[in-house]
């Protein structure tokens, strides 16, 4: 199935920081920059439907667009819920920008947009069933399926970093307060200031710096990389549990940690209910641009 756009856009929208990128029909990245995310819903509406509107005049067409966020639309209310972008809740996102633009825009969950980039011709091309997992400020998570996004009935197919870490041992409970509400979910213990917090302390929120800490020898930094890893391992072991999924995707920053392919597997088995476990776990091939590809790809190509 095709559309009868000219190309096709892509938005990723953060707490921080907002991506446009354009792809031609192949698939080939032909424009991505980046500005601060506008203050305020009204503001960061109006401030992407322009930047569509600009990109459009500059390249002389028209395009599908879509839009990766940090959060879901309910399929009960139409409204933004889930989002740690807190000024997204409760508004009907989809629609409003969708006024703007004067066109249907497809909006889906940051992660799934991820998952989505990397399954369609990234690191998880061929494969049926595809995990995404985004390791960065946050963790999520995004299930392909044949191509396809899997949202399930409640939009929440994929929100792995909110639900709690298995097989916790004595000294992990009873865990961090989550924002989500919840405690000790995996979020607040394998995204990067979970790293950080773990190895020092409740103010500390840059898992870059116990990275380089532990690249200089300190021992106590390089111990939290392996608490790290073995609650990485963990987790994804109930991954592979339920879904069972031809490969693993990891992605954000912390996915450049390449201790992480190597190690993992192997702590992973013991928790997987199996005899053998093959499950690849790989980095992804798109980098920082997996999520606003991703968004782009919600739409098949023109033709």
């Amino acid at each position: 199935m095709s559309t009868p756009y000219d190309f096709r856009i892509g938005i990723d929208l953060g707490g921080t920081k907002t991506e446009i990128a354009a792809l031609a029909p192949d698939g080939t990245l032909v424009h991505r920059h980046r500005v601060p995310t506008p203050a305020g819903y009204e503001a960061s509406v109006r401030g992407m439907a322009g930047m569509v509107q600009e990109i459009e005049q500059k390249m002389g067409g028209r395009a599908s667009v879509g839009f990766g966020i940090p959060g879901v639309i309910s399929p009960v209310t139409g409204l933004v819920k889930n989002a740690n972008t807190i000024a997204l809740n409760g508004h009907p996102f989809d629609k409003d920008i969708a006024v703007l633009l004067g066109r249907e825009v497809r909006v889906e969950n940051d992660a799934n947009c991820f998952a989505l980039s990397e399954a369609s011709d990234g690191a998880g091309a061929g494969h049926g069933v595809v995990f995404g997992v985004i390791l960065g400020t946050g963790c999520g998570g995004g299930i392909v399926v044949d191509g396809k996004v899997i949202r399930g009935r409640n939009h929440v197919t994929g929100e792995w970093g909110h639900t709690p870490l298995p097989w916790p041992q004595p000294h992990e409970l009873p865990g961090t307060m989550c924002w989500c509400g919840h405690r000790n979910c995996l979020e607040t213990l394998i995204s990067g200031p979970g790293l950080a917090m773990d190895c020092d302390g409740p103010e500390a929120r840059d898992g870059h710096a116990v990275v380089e800490r532990a690249k200089r020898g300190e021992a106590k930094a390089q111990a939290a990389l392996d608490r790290h890893a073995d609650r990485l391992a963990r987790g994804l072991a109930v991954i592979v549990n339920i879904l069972d999924p031809d490969v693993i995707v990891l992605g954000g920053g912390l996915s450049n940690l390449d201790h992480l392919y190597a190690q993992v597997p192997g702590l992973m088995t013991p928790h997987v209910f199996s005899d053998f476990v093959h499950t690849p776990i790989v980095k992804n091939m798109h980098g920082d641009s997996s999520g606003v590809r991703g968004a782009a790809w919600l739409w098949p190509p023109p033709g």
